[in-house]
């Protein structure tokens, strides 16, 4: 006999119960029925799970096989939930894994007008970085990905988004005097003037500076909003689009170095081998709407054609 879905969960129930009697009332089901679910199990893998006939105290084998119960039943669980949504209406769960600067300067009039035509949607919003949205995306943890393009996604995704990277800086500190005497454009040389607050973003800038200043930084971080409160108590300067200053930073200083001048693309992608759900396709379309340079909406409905 295999070993079945049925008999993973009763054994969880009892396991977290700690006795026949109590996982039976949770099951619906009788304290002798619940113990031959328990017995068939341990035929099948071939030891006791439990210390005692109390079923008080797992072995080290039951506590083994207690985590890959937890763990089948858990997707069973969450795949029902999500079948019994589709099958009652248009609903469903879009689960968005973005960079965080993204949530906070393209998404949120999307997320409105998306929520305003489809309530019975829920979504999910995941703030990560790059290489955990590529992740998420692979091993189908996410439906929609949204991450600053290189070489990998720009055959594959889909570009919704391009913005100016440049300083943003406390205004009254040393970059601030610097660009007030300063008569020509502003340069990435402003950052040696201050500490830095290195982020994934430093990457993009090909100036031989940028990387040897970034070598010797004792303090880093990805999320866009620890980023601008760091700079606002005065740790230092760092590297943002100038968008999520527009939006988040307004009382910093931002410039825009001239040498090179540096653009942060956005894209969007999605699992190829995976076909994406109504709900999915319906808010891939809503961002593939926004204009690729801007970050507005191109059209009002944006509906572009799904490539997933």
């Amino acid at each position: 006999m295999a070993i079945k879905l049925d008999m993973l969960r009763v054994f969880r129930v009892v396991a977290e119960r700690g006795s026949l009697s109590e996982a039976a009332k949770v099951l619906n089901r009788t304290p002798s029925a619940v113990s031959m679910m328990l017995a068939q199990l341990e035929d099948n893998v071939g030891a006791r799970l439990f210390e005692t006939d109390r079923k008080n105290r797992l072995t080290r084998l039951g506590e083994l096989i207690l985590a890959e119960a937890i763990r089948a039943t858990d997707v069973f669980n969450n795949s029902s939930e999500a079948i019994t949504r589709l099958a009652k209406s248009s609903g469903g769960t879009v689960r968005v894994a973005s960079v965080p600067s993204a949530i906070a300067t393209l998404l949120p009039p999307v997320i409105a007008s998306f929520r305003a035509r489809h309530a019975d949607v829920r979504l999910e919003i995941s703030d990560v970085d790059s290489a955990a949205v590529r992740r998420r995306i692979r091993f189908d943890e996410a439906d929609i990905g949204i991450l600053t393009a290189d070489d990998e996604v720009r055959t594959d995704g889909v570009a919704i988004a391009s913005d100016t990277l440049g300083i943003v800086f406390l205004p009254g500190g040393a970059i601030a005097r610097r660009l007030a005497a300063a008569r020509a454009a502003p340069s990435w040389d402003l950052l040696d003037s201050e500490p830095l607050i290195v982020n994934p973003l430093f990457g993009l800038v090909a100036n031989a500076g940028i990387a040897r200043l970034a070598s010797g930084c004792n303090l880093q971080a990805a999320n866009t909003t620890a980023l601008l409160c760091f700079v606002r108590q005065g740790l230092g300067a760092t590297i943002l689009p100038e968008s999520v200053v527009r939006t988040l930073g307004a009382d910093l200083g931002f410039c825009r170095p001239t040498d090179p001048e540096t653009r942060r693309n956005l894209h969007m992608i999605c699992n190829p081998d995976r076909r994406m759900s109504p709900a999915a396709e319906i808010f891939w379309n809503a961002v593939s709407g926004l204009d690729a340079r801007t970050g507005h909406m191109a059209t009002p409905e944006g509906l572009e054609p799904s490539t997933c």
